[in-house]
């Protein structure tokens, strides 16, 4: 079988990477991607719109990347731009749409997960609306929904608040929306390629990932964890599918077009990092810390280049 393991980058806000610095998320991806060993799986974090409308091209480029989940969570929070603009939001309505349209065509199938906030106190029925109407149109396979509350210190603190039962009436309406939407019925019948995780919520099967993070319940079989398994979905829920196993130590089906354009190579550390982790001398922890060494070592390269004397 082919062991296998997941790993996540993340932060505050992923696409803020190096800004401070003179970099950008993308030259950090590049460097990482080519490391990344056969088996393993990338997730990229939470961004907000603004910090990647420059590195579209880039961050579609990696998406698509046969290690890299074409996966991304990029908040929308309002739909209304009076609304973004009184949040202190630092980009659109359209902006958003621009990312979400762009990645949705160069990057077939990738799943867009995103937020919104109901009951702002600024926002009026007609701002919800536009949101509503955002829900509709996108259909988004994966939203958390989530009521104003007031952060203190912040200019929304001090604003008077919409009344309680509002915020609840509109909090329904979106669910409402969301729950009558099912992504995954059209994957019925589908033969996939999913790296099995973890344990799912219900206890009696496993959670196994497709290149786009879908959630793919799979028999709970001790030997699965941790591996790759060629999968036929046979049932769709609203956020999941459950499949039959058709046969295990595959590796990840995906696109085979992905091309790094700036061919980035580090083969010296690629084929030690390949080496370690089919000898299964190396565990998901110790992954982890040899990534974040990498990024550290990267950084302090960059720092050298621009702070040195």
């Amino acid at each position: 079988a082919v062991v296998s393991t997941q790993s996540t980058g993340t932060s505050e806000d992923t696409g803020a990477y190096g800004r401070d610095i003179g970099v950008s998320l993308p030259e950090l991806l590049y460097r990482f991607v080519d490391i990344i060993p056969e088996g393993c799986m990338l997730r990229l974090g939470m961004t907000n719109p603004p910090y990647i409308l420059d590195h579209l091209e880039d961050m579609a480029v990696i998406l698509s990347h046969p290690r890299v989940y074409s996966f991304l969570h990029l908040p929308i929070q309002a739909a209304s731009d009076s609304v973004l603009y009184e949040m202190r939001r630092e980009y659109t309505c359209e902006e958003f749409c621009h990312v979400v349209d762009f990645l949705r065509k160069k990057v077939p199938g990738i799943t867009i997960a995103t937020d919104i906030i109901c009951g702002f106190p600024t926002e009026t029925e007609e701002d919800f609306n536009e949101t509503l109407s955002l829900i509709e149109h996108y259909k988004f396979p994966s939203l958390f929904i989530n009521q104003f509350f007031p952060r203190p210190g912040t200019p929304a603190a001090r604003m008077k608040r919409i009344p309680a039962d509002q915020v609840k009436k509109r909090t329904k309406q979106a669910n409402t929306i969301f729950q009558s939407q099912f992504p995954y019925n059209d994957k019925i019948g589908e033969v996939q390629t999913v790296l099995v995780t973890e344990l799912a919520s219900d206890g009696v099967h496993y959670v196994g990932h497709n290149k786009f993070y879908d959630q793919v319940l799979v028999p709970k079989k001790e030997r699965y964890l941790g591996n790759t398994l060629n999968v036929k979905i046979t049932e769709a829920g609203k956020h999941f599918m459950k499949c039959c196993v058709l046969d295990e130590g595959s590796k990840m089906s995906v696109p085979s077009s992905y091309s790094n354009p700036n061919q980035l190579r580090y083969s010296g550390t690629k084929k030690l990092v390949q080496r370690l982790l089919l000898e299964r001398n190396i565990t998901r922890p110790i992954f982890l810390i040899l990534i974040a060494g990498i990024t550290i070592q990267f950084l302090y390269i960059v720092y050298r280049a621009n702070y040195k004397d």
